[in-house]
C-alpha cells in the first residue's frame, strides 16, 4: 500500500523562478490498486512521481509504502522495491550491455540475493550468469511476444524503441516491485507498438497484482485502463473516481468533472488531442 499524505515541494525557494510544484498532495493506493493519472502540463505529475521515487526530497509530508516510512529514503534504496518507467525508451536499460546482462542486474537490484547473485558477479567483473538464470530470463522474455528470448546476447542498443520499453518494463517487473511507476511510457512510440506495449502492462500488472500509478495524456487510456482513474492540476489530486461512476464515465464526463472540481478547463493540447 502507499500512503502520501500532505506532501509540498517548491523548487527555487526565495528567487525569481520559485515554483510550487506540489501542494499538500495526499494519496492513499491500496495493494492491488491500478490509478491511471491525467493533468495539463505543470500539473505536477512527474513531480509526484519523482517524489516518491526520491529524486528528491519534499519539502513536508510523508510517503509511506507497504507501511514504511520511505520519506527520507535515497533513490537506489527506494529502488529495489520501486518499479519505474519513464517516456524515453533510452532510459531505463544500459545500451552496451546485452540483453541478459540488463535483466542480470535489474534481477539482482530488486532481489534480496547475497554474494552470489548475478549483480555482485557482475561487480566483480566476471558477469556469471547462471543456467537457471539464463532460463528464467529466456522464459520471461519469451512472454513478451518479440523474440527477444532468441537475441539474449545482443547489445539492447540494437533494439527498437518498442522493444527497448518492453525489456524496460521486464525489467522493472522481473521480481514483483511493491509500486510501479509509468511515465507516459507509451508516448514516444508508434500507435501500433504503444498499443503492443500497453497489452503487455495491463497483462504484467494483473498476473502480478502489482499496485501501479500511470501517467498518460490519452483520455480513453485514462478511463480503460485500471481500475482508478486521477486528476492533477496545481500540484494536487483535484479528482479520483473508481467503481460504477469511472464504469459509467464518458471522456465529455471526465472533462467536465475536472472543470468543476479543478475551478478551471483542461488547456493541454496533447490531453485534447488524445481525444
Amino acid at each position: 500500500m502507499l500512503s502520501i499524505r500532505e506532501i509540498s515541494k517548491t523548487f527555487n525557494k526565495g528567487t525569481v523562478n520559485e515554483k510550487k510544484a506540489l501542494s499538500h498532495l495526499s494519496l492513499e493506493l491500496p495493494d492491488g490498486d491500478f490509478a491511471t493519472i491525467v493533468g495539463s502540463n505543470g500539473a505536477g505529475k512527474s513531480t509526484m512521481f519523482n517524489a516518491i521515487a526520491g529524486s528528491f526530497i519534499t519539502d513536508e509530508g510523508r510517503i509511506i509504502l507497504d507501511g514504511k516510512d520511505i520519506t527520507f529514503e535515497k533513490e537506489h534504496i527506494r529502488s529495489r522495491c520501486i518499479g519505474r518507467l519513464f517516456q524515453d525508451p533510452l532510459m531505463g536499460t544500459a545500451p552496451h550491455m546485452t540483453i541478459e546482462e540488463n535483466l542480470a542486474v535489474a534481477y539482482l537490484r530488486a532481489s534480496s540475493a547475497e554474494s552470489s547473485s548475478p549483480m555482485h558477479r557482475f561487480l566483480q567483473g566476471f558477469c556469471r550468469i547462471t543456467k537457471s538464470e539464463r532460463e528464467m530470463f529466456r522464459e520471461q522474455l519469451s512472454h513478451l511476444g518479440m523474440g527477444l528470448e532468441d537475441r539474449m546476447t545482443s547489445p539492447v542498443g540494437l533494439l527498437s524503441g518498442g522493444q527497448r520499453q518492453a525489456l524496460t518494463l521486464l525489467m522493472a517487473t522481473i521480481v514483483t516491485p511493491k509500486l510501479l511507476l509509468l511515465d507516459e511510457h507509451t508516448a514516444a512510440l508508434d500507435p501500433a507498438t504503444a498499443q503492443k506495449v500497453l497489452d503487455l502492462t495491463q497483462k504484467i500488472v494483473e498476473q502480478h497484482h502489482i499496485t501501479c500509478l500511470m501517467v498518460t495524456h490519452n483520455m480513453h487510456q485514462a478511463l480503460e485502463m485500471g481500475n482508478r482513474t486521477l486528476m492533477m492540476s496545481g500540484g494536487r489530486i483535484v479528482l479520483d473516481v473508481s467503481g460504477e461512476k469511472r464504469a459509467h464515465m464518458s471522456v465529455d464526463d471526465l472533462l467536465e468533472e475536472f472543470s468543476v472540481n479543478a475551478g478551471k478547463e483542461l488547456d493541454n493540447d496533447r490531453i485534447l488531442l488524445s481525444q
